[in-house]
Formats: C-alpha cells, sequence, structure tokens
C-alpha cells in the first residue's frame, strides 16, 4: 500500500514541507526523545515568555507519523500557556494526525509531544522560571 493510501494528504504535507523544522536561536530550552524500537527522534526546542510558548521548532528523523506530528504540535502550542502544553495528552496527538494506530504507530505519533513536555516542565520547574 502506498503512503498516499496509508496516510492522509495533511500527514504528507506535513511530512514533505514541515512548519517550524530547524533550530531555535535563543531558546530557553531543547529537549530530545529517542525511540530505540524504530530509531525515530525528535528534538524540540523553544522559547517561554511570561508563562507563554511563544516560538518553537523542531528537528528529527523518522517515520511520516513522527515527523508529521512534530509539525503540526508546532504549530498548535505556539501561543499556548505552559500549564495548557503540560495538560496534552495523547488524544491531542491522535486528532492531530487523524490515524488509528496500534502501539508502535502511537509511541511515533507521541515523540513530539514528550519531547515537548520534557522541555517546557524543565523550564517550569527551573528556579529562574519562565516567568522572565
Amino acid at each position: 500500500m502506498s503512503d498516499q493510501k496509508l496516510y492522509h494528504d495533511q500527514l504528507i504535507e506535513h511530512y514533505k514541507y514541515p512548519t517550524h523544522r530547524g533550530t531555535l536561536e535563543g531558546a530557553n530550552f531543547t529537549a530530545q526523545v529517542f525511540n530505540p524500537l524504530c530509531g525515530d527522534e525528535v528534538t524540540m526546542y523553544g522559547i517561554i515568555k511570561n508563562e507563554t510558548l511563544t516560538d518553537c521548532k523542531f528537528e528529527g528523523k523518522g517515520c511520516v507519523i513522527s515527523l508529521a506530528s512534530a509539525s503540526m504540535l508546532a504549530d498548535l502550542v505556539i501561543g499556548k500557556s505552559v500549564k495548557t502544553i503540560l495538560q496534552l495528552d495523547k488524544d491531542i496527538m491522535l486528532k492531530l494526525v487523524k490515524l488509528k494506530l496500534g502501539p508502535t504507530r502511537l509511541r511515533c505519533a507521541l515523540l513530539a509531544l514528550e519531547a515537548l513536555q520534557k522541555g517546557v516542565n524543565d523550564v517550569a520547574s527551573s528556579p529562574t522560571s519562565a516567568g522572565a
């Protein structure tokens, strides 16, 4: 089965032409998550000011689902509060990818969220928190 039949157009579009891909100058967090089962990895970068994520970028290597998810997640979270980002869960990622996923593919869809929440949590819990 071809990718076009397996994955919907929006997913393919974000994979081929990702938004917010690259490093982020002045990021106050960088967080990477690696999936040893398939080799996918996603690194999320972000700038948090006044408890709000003002910019977000990602880099990675992996399958359509892991990289398209990172692109769609970055679109979703810019401008959101730290609290909102930390409350996101697998259901939001499933809504973004619009696919029924088994456990292995679900892990791919969750890589970016895990990295993002790790980075946001690190900034939010640091003594010189993101309120600056």
